[in-house]
C-alpha cells in the first residue's frame, strides 16, 4: 500500500518546490550574524515538507462533504474574530496569534478553506451555474473573511482572498456577463465613494498607497528601497551575501515582504529567470492535476490552488518592483515564516492525495468545460 501510494505522489510538483525553499534558505543565510531566521526556516521546512506528505495519505473524498468543509470555514472565521481580542500587533496589523514559540496568522489557512468551500459550491451547482445568483451567493462566502481581515487591517490578504473568488468564478462556468456586471457595478460604487463621499486628506491616503514611488521618503520608502536592489543585482547579482540594500538594512523585512529584492539583487536577472522557471513548473503541475480530478471538486480546488499561488506571487513581486502597493505579501514556498508554509504545502499534500482518484481520460473534455476554450 506504502509503495503503491509513492507511484501516486506528484514528483515533479514535490520536488519543484524544493529550488524555490532553498533560494529563500540562501536569502537569509547571508545575515546569519544578525538574526536566527535561517536557522528557524531550517526548522520549519523539514516540518511542513513531513505534513504534505502525510496529507497526501489522507482520503481526501472525505472532503467532498458539506458539514466537513463547512466546520473548517466556521472555525477559522471564529479564529479571525477571536483575533480583535487576544491577537498581537505585528507591523501595525492585529493579525497574529503570539503563542511564544511560534506567532500564527489565521488568514493564512482562511486561504485554502475558502478554496476549499467555493470549490465544493461550484461543484454541486455546475448544470445551473450560469444563474446571477450563484455569484452573490459565493461571493457572501469570500466577503466575511474578507472584511474580518481588512479591519485588522491586512489589505494584502484581503486582496489575495478576493482574487480566488473572482478567479474561482470564473474558471467555474459561471456567466461572464453577469460577473463582469457585479464587478462594473463594484467599480461605479468606488467611483461614487471617490467623487462624493471620501474627503481630500482620505483620498491623499489612497494616491499614496496606490502610488508609493511619490513619497519616497514615507509611505513609498520601502518601495523606493527595493526597487533599488532589484535594479542593482543587474545580470549576474552581486554574489550571495553581498546584497548592499539588504546587509545594510536600507532594504526592510528582506526575509519576508522583500525577500524577491533580496534575492534578485544578490542572484541578477539570470537568478531571478530560474526562479520564474521553477514557479512555472509547480504551477504547471497543479494545473495538470487539475485536468485529471476525479470530480468537479477535485478540478476546481486545484485551480483555485494555482490561482492563490500565481496571485500572491504576483502581487509580492509587483510591490517588490514598484509596479503594486506595499501590502506585507509573502512570496509562497520562498519567504520566512510557518503559517504561509504550512498553508502552501497543505494545499499540494491535498492535491498529491487527489491524484490516487484522478481520471486519466477526458482530459480535453475537462479543459473545454472549465477553461472555456
Amino acid at each position: 500500500m506504502f509503495l503503491n501510494h509513492l507511484r501516486h505522489i506528484d514528483w515533479i510538483l514535490f520536488f519543484g518546490t524544493l529550488p524555490i525553499l532553498g533560494a529563500g534558505l540562501v536569502s537569509m543565510y547571508a545575515f546569519v550574524g544578525v538574526n536566527n531566521y535561517f536557522s528557524k526556516q531550517l526548522i520549519i521546512i523539514p516540518f511542513v515538507l513531513l505534513v504534505a506528505f502525510l496529507v497526501s495519505f489522507f482520503d481526501t473524498r472525505i472532503l467532498r462533504r458539506s458539514n466537513i468543509i463547512l466546520t473548517l470555514f466556521v472555525l477559522c472565521t471564529l479564529a479571525l474574530i477571536f483575533l480583535f481580542v487576544t491577537g498581537s500587533v505585528f507591523k501595525g496589523a492585529q493579525g497574529w496569534f503570539d503563542l511564544g514559540f511560534i506567532a500564527v496568522q489565521p488568514a493564512d489557512p482562511m486561504k485554502l478553506v475558502l478554496i476549499l468551500v467555493l470549490a465544493k459550491y461550484f461543484s454541486r451547482r455546475h448544470i445551473e451555474i450560469a444563474h446571477w445568483k450563484h455569484i452573490f451567493i459565493s461571493g457572501l462566502y469570500a466577503l466575511l473573511p474578507v472584511l474580518l481581515v481588512l479591519v485588522q487591517p491586512d489589505f494584502g490578504s484581503a486582496i489575495i482572498l478576493f482574487a480566488i473568488w473572482f478567479g474561482m468564478t470564473i474558471v467555474s462556468g459561471i456567466s461572464k456577463k453577469h460577473l463582469f456586471l457585479v464587478f462594473g457595478a463594484g467599480i461605479l460604487s468606488m467611483l461614487f465613494l471617490w467623487l462624493f463621499v471620501l474627503h481630500p486628506y482620505q483620498k491623499q491616503r489612497i494616491r499614496t498607497f496606490l502610488t508609493p514611488m511619490s513619497d519616497i521618503r514615507g509611505a513609498g520608502y520601502n518601495a523606493y528601497q527595493s526597487t533599488i536592489a532589484v535594479g542593482s543585482g543587474e545580470l549576474l547579482g552581486k554574489g550571495v551575501g553581498y546584497g548592499t540594500q539588504s546587509r545594510l538594512k536600507f532594504l526592510p523585512e528582506y526575509q519576508t515582504d522583500f525577500i524577491f529584492a533580496s534575492f534578485a539583487e544578490e542572484w541578477g536577472f539570470v537568478g531571478v529567470l530560474l526562479l520564474l522557471l521553477c514557479f512555472g513548473i509547480v504551477t504547471w503541475r497543479i494545473l495538470a492535476n487539475a485536468m485529471i480530478g476525479a470530480t468537479n471538486f477535485e478540478t476546481l480546488f486545484a485551480m483555485g490552488f494555482a490561482i492563490f499561488i500565481m496571485t500572491q506571487f504576483t502581487v509580492h513581486i509587483g510591490m517588490n518592483m514598484g509596479l503594486m502597493p506595499v501590502t506585507g505579501q509573502t512570496l509562497p514556498f520562498m519567504s520566512y515564516g510557518g503559517s504561509h508554509l504550512m498553508t502552501e504545502f497543505v494545499g499540494i499534500g491535498l492535491i498529491m492525495g487527489m491524484r490516487r482518484y484522478a481520471r486519466v481520460s477526458h482530459r480535453e473534455h475537462m479543459k473545454n468545460e472549465f477553461l472555456g476554450i
